[in-house]
């Protein structure tokens, strides 16, 4: 059946997953000139994806984004399904049956691996469980991890590394009014950790920290940022590329770097961190349980822009009780949904999801991380949902978009009958406000519930 885009037959459009991308790409449809109903559905009763779950504690301005997202939820063509994992609480096809599109905005919730030897020793974890845990992501609630060891290694150099890293060098009093979660606060108070390895295959000149997330190292209260001189040496080809002038952000980084080998390290400050590069962990070894890693000396070979690390057959081991692994995000498949397990994302052209022929998918589509990888801040994902939509708009006229759908009066049947307690936006804002309260008396903005079950008694 077919009927024409109009006040009685609004598109029905879905979205699954809550966090940057889907929201602006909730903005973008609702903005368009089509009558259009957008639902969002989110495995957790909790949104706003990673910005809740990934972003750190002590950067409570980067939060602030929520709020623009708390007002495209008030539209009254958006509606949340939280707490509903699609693929599982509903499949994948009967959620396409009630819509005319679905948009897939699902992240990268996975780590990439290291690939060496012991890398899932006792003792040996994942950026991603650890920054969900501090985060009070229901996921890593019971995650633990530790910190009886006085040296931790980080393997990455990007900005997650660099949450880890400064999480892990604070004092307990400069994380006691952010919303850190509770139990990750009191497992960091006892915290033996004094000296944190941050380490790269690359050198200072291809480091991916932000220049504002590396000047922090600089600030805190009880660490010092440590470079030897030496690690600061580059090649003809690292010289070209901070001299490019396009390269302003890797050019401040470099200098950071700079600065922190003249700054005299502070003699009351008991933590350091300690930037290296140009090593890679070839083995991590110990009995039982992690103790040693062995690194083997890098040198960058390539043109500019485009060098890559080569090993050199020379070794170094570091003694070591912890080791994270922040070398990138990478996606999880979806069932029903085609799957690139190489580069780890939802395959498509312009976020239109395409099969095994390289041919679209009516109806499917993706943006986000899970649709060009891993890259970019929250802000980036605006642009790349505004393309997927743009591709879905210039769709319309296809058969499938003047089909006439049920969209959420079909799924809260179909939940119901499956007896699956789906949550509102209204009733995580119960939800938020009960955080909030129970935040006041320690003087954090919020005290996060960490468990499922908990958020979802609030409601009952």
């Amino acid at each position: 059946m077919t009927i024409p885009e109009n006040k009685q037959n609004p598109l029905k459009i879905a979205i699954v997953g809550s966090g940057p991308s889907g929201f602006y790409a909730s903005e973008a449809l609702l903005k368009s000139n089509h009558n259009i109903k957008v639902d969002m559905y989110e495995r957790l009763p909790a949104p706003y994806g990673l910005v809740r779950s990934g972003v750190a504690p002590d950067h409570p301005k980067l939060k602030q984004v929520t709020q623009v997202y708390a007002k495209i939820a008030e539209s009254p063509d958006f509606r949340f399904f939280g707490n509903v994992t699609v693929g599982q609480d509903i499949p994948t096809e009967t959620l396409s049956a009630f819509y005319n599109a679905v948009i897939y905005t699902c992240g990268a919730e996975s780590d990439r691996k290291l690939g060496v030897v012991g890398e899932d020793f006792p003792g040996s974890y994942t950026a991603t469980e650890f920054v969900g845990w501090y985060n009070g992501h229901p996921d890593y609630r019971d995650r633990s991890f530790d910190l009886s060891h006085e040296v931790a290694v980080i393997f990455g150099q990007g900005n997650v590394a660099a949450d880890v890293s400064r999480i892990l060098a604070k004092n307990p009093d400069e994380l006691r009014y952010t919303d850190i979660a509770e139990h990750a606060l009191e497992a960091l108070e006892k915290s033996n950790i004094k000296d944190i390895y941050v380490i790269g295959r690359r050198g200072p000149a291809q480091a991916k920290f932000t220049s504002k997330e590396l000047k922090e190292f600089g600030e805190l209260e009880d660490c010092n940022p440590v470079i030897e001189q030496n690690e600061l040496i580059l090649n003809s080809m690292s010289e070209v590329e901070l001299a490019d002038k396009t390269n302003v952000s890797n050019r401040k980084v470099y200098e950071l770097f700079k600065g922190f080998t003249g700054q005299p390290p502070s003699a009351d400050k008991e933590k350091r961190v300690h930037f290296t590069f140009l090593k890679s962990p070839i083995e991590i070894s110990g009995n039982g349980h992690v103790e040693h890693v062995k690194l083997e000396i890098n040198t960058l070979s390539g043109d500019a822009f485009s060098q890559s690390a080569r090993g050199t057959s020379k070794y170094i081991e570091l003694d070591t009780g912890i080791i994270f692994r922040s070398i990138g995000y990478k996606g999880i498949p979806i069932l029903g949904i085609p799957f690139d397990e190489k580069r780890g994302v939802i395959p498509n052209i312009d976020g239109r999801i395409i099969d095994n022929s390289s041919i679209p998918i009516p109806g499917l589509y993706v943006s986000g991380w899970i649709k060009r990888g891993p890259s970019g801040v929250i802000g980036t994902n605006r642009a790349d949902s505004v393309a997927t939509v743009n591709s879905l708009l210039d769709d319309l006229t296809q058969p499938f978009m003047k089909s006439e759908k049920m969209g959420s009066s079909s799924v809260m049947k179909y939940l119901d009958e499956a007896k699956v307690p789906y949550v509102t936006f209204s009733d995580w804002k119960i939800i938020d406000q009960s955080e909030i309260l129970r935040g006041e008396p320690k003087g954090k903005p919020r005290e996060k519930y960490t468990y499922t079950e908990e958020m979802l008694n609030i409601l009952n």
